[in-house]
């Protein structure tokens, strides 16, 4: 009798804990913020606005720069941030507002733990007087 009740318990045991379930974990999407078309995409087209709509010979902007853009969780660009500081900088950085207010495309916002979050991109671009190269 001893042993029909250690069988019965053992099986039903072993029943309860092999039907058990773990929990599924919730997979998390994270991304980076990303422009329709790809960063260098969004390089040429800020280029192209920067050409037509800024008059470089008026600042002294020869060498690297960093732009520093954030995207915020709809997708616009909202603050951008630039290094070095140039002669005229408050006005340099204005025209280069006013060249990426230009892009009309909007971003693809950061995602974190699924949700849309603001993010920081950065690009840099190598300007000469003479023209400018897309590092």
């Amino acid at each position: 009798m001893k042993h029909l009740l250690l069988m019965i318990a053992l099986s039903f045991s072993t029943a309860y804990y092999s039907q058990t379930e773990t929990p599924q974990e919730k997979t998390l999407i994270n991304s980076k913020a990303e422009y329709p078309g790809g960063q260098e995409v969004f390089r040429n087209e800020f280029m192209r606005m920067v050409y037509a709509y800024v008059d470089l010979t008026a600042y002294a902007v020869n060498g690297k720069f960093s732009f520093i853009i954030t995207i915020d969780k709809n997708g616009k660009m909202s603050e951008m941030k630039i290094h070095p500081k140039v002669k005229y900088d408050e006005e340099f950085k204005q025209d280069m507002n006013f060249a990426m207010k230009r892009l009309k495309k909007k971003w693809k916002p950061a995602i974190q733990n699924g949700v849309p979050v603001s993010s920081n991109i950065i690009f840099d671009i190598n300007f000469s007087s003479e023209h400018a190269d897309h590092d």
